[in-house]
């Protein structure tokens, strides 16, 4: 049971129906919510009051939203009037209108972001989809690259992306997740392909170190925070050199035919009398200057 003088502060009665999601933002001011409603909210979670709700998606299935990391943007995944799938990209200080809309597909699962803040990159998944999509997130219009896709024959039940302290910086790892199959757990690595043998500093800077920033009495009082960090180089180690291996071709020597094998014989047979004849002569001729 939970013990209502623990709790700092409550949304009760802030929404109208089930929360499909909820996060914070990078320094923990805001947290916001989708909800079944077809609502996006963001909220002022020291006062327990909504800053500021918008209609995020027409469609009658669920929606998620996804912080944008310390770029201070929000992203939405839900589905159209028509249940199509799409992402919007939001400004929390300004919710009358999304900075930018993608249409996706028009597949049934709903969709799930997830945010590299080191990298900059949003991947989005799907329950029943076989791959994962991944954007790059930019500051300008229209906010959102697509990059390219994973593909993969197996549905998609669950997805989590583990934390960048996990991630094996000497294979350039900026990305792992854990894909949920009907009977099992999956590892899906994303690596970014180098092959200096030195640090990558470029896609590997101070991540989260998973420590808080600040106690629960300085948050209460109104204190923020960014994320606390540490170096991921102490995890790298150099790879072994290849050594550097060069064959020579060498041609299989054919079988020889019974006729190619007395020409042989001849021929060595040839040369040794003539090599006897000389020798014989090389003789004569030391017993000659012997004398």
């Amino acid at each position: 049971m939970l013990r209502r003088d623990l709790v700092v502060f409550s949304l009760d009665g802030q929404h109208s129906d089930i929360i499909c999601s909820a996060g914070w933002n990078f320094n923990g001011s805001l947290v916001a919510t989708s909800c079944k409603d077809k609502k996006l909210r963001v909220i002022d979670p020291r006062s327990s009051k909504v800053a500021q709700e918008v209609d995020c998606h027409q469609g009658v299935k669920g929606s998620r939203c996804h912080w944008l990391g310390n770029k201070e943007k929000l992203v939405t995944c839900g589905f159209s009037k028509t249940s199509e799938r799409e992402m919007s990209v939001w400004d929390p200080k300004d919710l009358s209108k999304p900075l930018h809309r993608i249409d996706v597909d028009s597949a049934a699962g709903q969709l799930m972001p997830f945010y590299d803040n080191d990298t900059g990159v949003l991947f989005v998944g799907g329950k029943g989809d076989g791959n994962i999509r991944y954007y790059e997130v930019v500051d300008e219009s229209p906010y959102l690259h697509y990059l390219t896709q994973y593909g993969s024959n197996s549905p998609t039940r669950g997805l989590c992306m583990l934390p960048k302290r996990v991630m094996n910086v000497s294979e350039c790892e900026i990305v792992r997740f854990l894909k949920v199959h009907p009977k099992m757990v999956e590892p899906i690595s994303f690596q970014v392909p180098r092959k200096s043998d030195i640090f990558q500093e470029d896609i590997f800077p101070d991540c989260y170190a998973g420590v808080p920033a600040l106690t629960h009495e300085e948050w209460t009082k109104g204190s923020d925070a960014s994320p606390k960090t540490q170096s991921m180089a102490p995890g790298y180690v150099p790879g072994k050199k290849v050594v550097e291996f060069n064959p020579e071709k060498m041609e299989e020597k054919k079988e020889m035919t019974e006729k190619e094998l007395k020409d042989e014989v001849e021929k060595l047979t040839k040369r040794v009398a003539y090599l006897e004849a000389e020798i014989v002569k090389k003789d004569a001729k030391i017993k000659e200057l012997s004398g």
